[in-house]
């Protein structure tokens, strides 16, 4: 009976190895996963966190529910859009999914050169 548990086991020298090489498709998998999932989803959002904290008064918006309309005012939390002529509505920021056209700064005023004879 002695002789049929020694042989069932493998060997005393082989059982370390056996162990670690079980664990290298795991770990495969898992850095697989994270170029391919884990880190392109963190980079988008990153990139949704920096646009709404980027959003100001006179930039065209898209909400999450399909929304188009022009931020009117900015506050903490809180976006009011024009969605047709005077009419607004209040969306919370996390609410917007996208930026359809940034506000133009306003153009600064031509001065006109005179020569001083």
């Amino acid at each position: 009976m002695n002789i049929a548990y020694a042989m069932g086991q493998g060997g005393a020298a082989s059982g370390g190895a056996g162990g670690f090489t079980s664990f290298v498709p795991l770990i495969l998998m898992f850095v697989i996963f994270y170029f391919l999932l884990i880190r392109p989803q963190q980079k988008k959002t990153k990139e949704h966190r920096l646009m709404i904290d980027n959003l100001k008064t006179g930039d065209r918006i898209v909400t999450g529910g399909g929304l188009h309309g022009r931020i009117t005012g900015v506050q903490e939390s809180v976006l009011t859009v024009e969605i047709a002529e005077k009419v607004r509505v209040k969306v919370n920021r996390a609410s917007v999914s996208a930026i359809m056209q940034v506000a133009s700064p306003p153009a600064a005023p031509k001065k006109d050169k005179k020569d001083k004879s």
